[in-house]
């Protein structure tokens, strides 16, 4: 018998208006779901210090009153018909990285609605660090509740394989659909795009404050490089607005424009040659600024990484990504071009519209009678 799946409840960090990478993430996902399946979400928002609106979208959104299992289990019984999809990462519900509360209200919950299905999305499963931070302290918490979700969840999903693999370890159980798919672009995708050689020579340098400013206080013979071989004429930095003097990097002018909304990014990306991002090469896949790159068919450029040797997540150096400090190689239009259409390729076989089919193949299988 096939099951209509007409409603969602999606519970989530934040939305916006707050900068937030993985509300980000499920607002793109609930509107292809719409668009797509004619699915209704209804977001939880799980901060209590969050300051938004009832409705974003024409989503319905609600808040928990307190951090407690008590109130995450109100709003949630007032639905009994809705399967839940959990954007998990445990620092977006708890300080500390340990959400007992929001385990605690779910454990509850599946006891009361066994037949209500369970999809975690684990953007984090938990942190590991030296002894002297918190997060060595608290991984053994962190990963225990991790565990705990796991085993609850009917179906997990995850963007990268090596993670798939440690789900199923934490599970412990036979059988469990887990799914790895690489996150799709947050800031648009592009089903026609121009060749490298018919765009602007643009760089751009876009993400958070954190992951931009070594970019430039760390590789500037780096960019030195990428301006000369791609004969790049501008910069354009996409972000909160950084503490340095951007006038002109290696003689080329930056234009600082500050936090942009996804519809300009989208726009300024299309008519780039090339995106540098500083990120480890091994959780490429889970990185929304390398998938934006890739959607709209620039050269991705990684650096203050090591290389692989080996294929991960589908994605291998020289043939997705340029690695400046690695690739022996020498760096022209003609491989920029090659690595860029490679990069593209890769990116359709987890768009956002894939996201959304296999969402909803996983909870109507669930839920098929």
């Amino acid at each position: 018998m096939v099951n209509y799946l007409t409603h969602l409840t999606s519970i989530v960090p934040r939305l916006p208006p707050a900068i937030d990478g993985v509300g980000d993430y499920a607002l793109n996902l609930a509107r292809q779901l719409r668009q797509d399946f004619n699915i209704q979400t209804h977001f939880i928002v799980g901060n209590t210090k969050w300051n938004g609106a009832a409705e974003i979208d024409g989503f319905p959104v609600s808040q928990v009153s307190d951090r407690s299992p008590d109130a995450l289990l109100d709003l949630l019984s007032t639905d009994r018909s809705s399967s839940i999809l959990l954007h998990y990462v445990g620092y977006g519900y708890a300080q500390r990285g340990c959400p007992v509360w929001l385990v605690d209200g779910l454990q509850r919950w599946k006891s009361l609605f066994p037949k209500r299905s369970l999809v975690t999305m684990f953007h984090e499963v938990y942190a590991s660090g030296p002894p002297w931070t918190s997060s060595f302290w608290l991984s053994p918490l962190q990963k225990n509740l991790a565990a705990r979700l796991a085993q609850m969840s009917d179906q997990s999903r995850t963007s990268l394989q090596n993670v798939e693999r440690l789900l199923s370890q934490l599970s412990s159980r036979q059988f469990i659909l887990i799914l790895s798919l690489p996150v799709f672009s947050t800031m648009g995708e592009a089903e026609e795009i121009l060749s490298l050689a018919n765009r602007q020579q643009r760089l751009v340098i876009f993400g958070t404050y954190g992951r931009r400013l070594p970019i430039y206080q760390n590789s500037h013979d780096i960019l030195l490089q990428i301006i000369q071989k791609l004969e790049i004429t501008e910069i354009l930095d996409i972000g909160k607005l950084l503490p340095l003097d951007l006038t002109k990097i290696c003689g080329v002018p930056v234009a600082c424009l500050g936090e942009q909304p996804p519809s300009v990014i989208n726009y300024l990306l299309l008519d780039a040659v090339a995106g540098v991002i500083d990120y480890p090469a091994n959780i490429l896949a889970k990185s929304t600024i390398f998938a934006a790159y890739c959607a709209h068919g620039l050269l991705p450029i990684v650096i203050g990484t090591k290389d692989l040797t080996e294929e991960v997540d589908g994605l291998m150096s020289g043939k997705h990504y340029w690695l400046p400090d690695w690739q022996t190689e020498s760096l022209d239009m003609l491989l920029a071009q090659e690595i860029a259409n490679n990069a593209y390729l890769w990116y359709q076989n987890h768009n956002l519209s894939t996201h959304a089919r296999t969402l909803v193949v996983q909870l109507r299988e669930y839920n098929s009678i």
